[in-house]
């Protein structure tokens, strides 16, 4: 059918061999386990909010009235042979993909590869990821327990509290007055459909430009912008990884058998008059479960208390602020960072974090951020656990979600640092060898032996941080002018945070004390 030239060439791509590449391998399988366990459930599913009589195997709920999504979620647990199996698999498989996608993200924006000509890929991923905590919502309220009902109301109060479309979009959600009888099956089309279908084409785009642009590497020997050192598609990359996609189904399947999750026989149906007692969801949502407990009761009214236009800002805040800060930054960071350090060039080379001592900073703060936020979401649960007050729990939070990303940023660039420092050691004394010499003139030394090709052409791929360098007027003689570009405020600020942001911190040093190594 002449595709063996395009074939040819295509089987013969080099994939970079290192096991960082493996996270995004891991979300990728993860996602096509989530589609054929998800496939199964669809069969006996019924995403419905009609009202039955439970008659089925599950003693403890016989007679009590539910919906009908509830009850087939019953009856795939207990009556479907392998049923459970399948159903823990999905949701293992859910937790793990997102939990691959949100490392995957790390360790992509830590060694700079959404940097020109990737950028549209990050953005590809960022939104991926977005759609993938919709889907575990949507999923996570599909069996209509009193557990997912929990989450549904605070997905609904969140909704309600938006400043003049709250109320429209939350009658819009669910089609009418809370809980409505809407609600699973629109979530449903969503969840199966919709989101699925979306994800499925990102994904497909995000695949493509990777193959287009060629991917990423480490900084190594023999390695450079115009290749890519590693084995071909066919036979090597394909063999492992098919043996990789084997080891992640085998994971999740493990866990589906012997860790059990979401047990719903024992929340009960949803009813909107009550609440289950340490309700936790899972951990992806978890940061926001702990913005709504750590944030005050404050609100604002717009025209006077008790009046149309008060704005709960103990909701509103919660819901939109960190999730927005976290996702618009990462959404903003290439063309930020692009637009600081004025560096346009392609980079096909990865940075080493420690190299880039303010972007490893910033994304660690981030991540304690998230960490905290997520931590302080089982505030009840710490506080029951180790007898401590709650109120203190609650207080402790609210310093360490503005502390603790401080603090964070402060030790890591410092750890950053000394890192550095210590690889400029190396390249210009070699590495310790532990055997002490004693010199003619009476003083010990320690001999120091050069390092492998290999590890120093790792560490001199180190380049400095670009710096914004402005053209001079060609009538500015005078070294004191400052550069066009930094001749109004925002430029002088541009300026700045590029000195600041940029350049080389701690240079390698290219003298090697030859008489002490062997």
């Amino acid at each position: 059918m002449g595709g063996a030239r395009f074939l040819k060439r295509n089987l013969r791509k080099i994939f970079p061999d290192h096991w960082s590449f493996l996270l995004g391998e891991i979300a990728l399988y993860a996602f096509v386990i989530l589609l054929l366990t998800g496939t199964f459930l669809t069969f006996w599913f019924k995403p419905s909010m009609g009202h039955v009589v439970y008659d089925g195997v599950y003693a403890p709920l016989k007679g009590v009235g539910m919906s009908e999504a509830y009850a087939s979620t019953l009856e795939i647990s207990f009556e479907v042979r392998g049923g459970l199996l399948i159903r823990q698999i999905h949701h293992w498989s859910a937790l793990l993909f997102i939990g691959g996608m949100m490392v995957h993200a790390l360790r992509v924006f830590f060694t700079g590869a959404y940097r020109k000509p990737r950028e549209l890929t990050w953005i590809i991923g960022v939104t991926m990821l977005t759609l993938a905590l919709l889907a575990g919502l949507t999923g996570y309220s599909l069996p209509d327990d009193l557990l997912s009902g929990t989450g549904l109301r605070v997905t609904e109060g969140v909704l309600i509290s938006l400043p003049v479309i709250g109320t429209y979009a939350t009658f819009f959600l669910f089609g009418g007055e809370y809980p409505s009888d809407d609600i699973i099956s629109r979530f449903y089309a969503l969840h199966i459909l919709l989101i699925p279908g979306t994800l499925l084409v990102l994904m497909s785009a995000h695949l493509v430009l990777m193959w287009v642009q060629k991917h990423t590497q480490m900084p190594g020997k023999d390695r450079t912008r115009k290749n890519v050192v590693g084995a071909p598609l066919y036979p090597s990359f394909a063999a492992k990884t098919t043996a990789f996609f084997l080891f992640v189904l085998t994971a999740v399947t493990a866990l589906g058998t012997f860790a059990q999750i979401n047990p719903v026989w024992l929340y009960g149906p949803y009813s909107p008059g009550d609440i289950s007692a340490g309700s936790q969801p899972d951990f992806y949502l978890g940061f926001l479960e702990g913005a709504l407990r750590l944030m005050p009761a404050w609100e604002i009214n717009l025209f006077g208390a008790g009046q149309a236009g008060t704005v709960p800002l103990s909701v509103v805040v919660p819901a939109l602020v960190p999730l927005g800060v976290i996702l618009t930054g990462m959404l903003l960071y290439p063309f930020i960072e692009q637009w600081v350090t004025g560096d346009k060039r392609e980079h096909h080379i990865l940075e080493r974090p420690r190299n880039n001592p303010h972007r490893t900073s910033i994304g660690v703060s981030a991540v304690v951020f998230y960490g905290v936020l997520w931590l302080l979401g089982a505030n009840d649960l710490i506080a029951s656990t180790f007898h401590i007050s709650l109120n203190a729990t609650t207080y402790a939070g609210r310093v360490l979600v503005i502390a603790g990303p401080v603090l964070a940023y402060i030790i890591t660039y410092r750890v950053c640092l000394a890192l550095q420092r210590s690889d400029a050691e190396l390249i210009g004394h070699g590495v310790p060898t532990g055997v002490i010499r004693r010199e003619p003139g009476g003083a010990f030394a320690e001999l120091h032996t050069p390092l492998i090709e290999d590890i120093e052409a790792h560490l001199r791929a180190k380049e400095a941080v670009p710096v914004l360098v402005g053209d001079m007027d060609a009538a500015d003689t005078d070294p004191g002018v400052p550069p066009v570009h930094a001749r109004n405020p925002i430029g002088r600020l541009r300026a700045r945070m590029s000195a600041t942001y940029g350049g080389e911190k701690v240079p390698l040093d290219e003298e090697h004390d030859r008489s002490l190594t062997r």
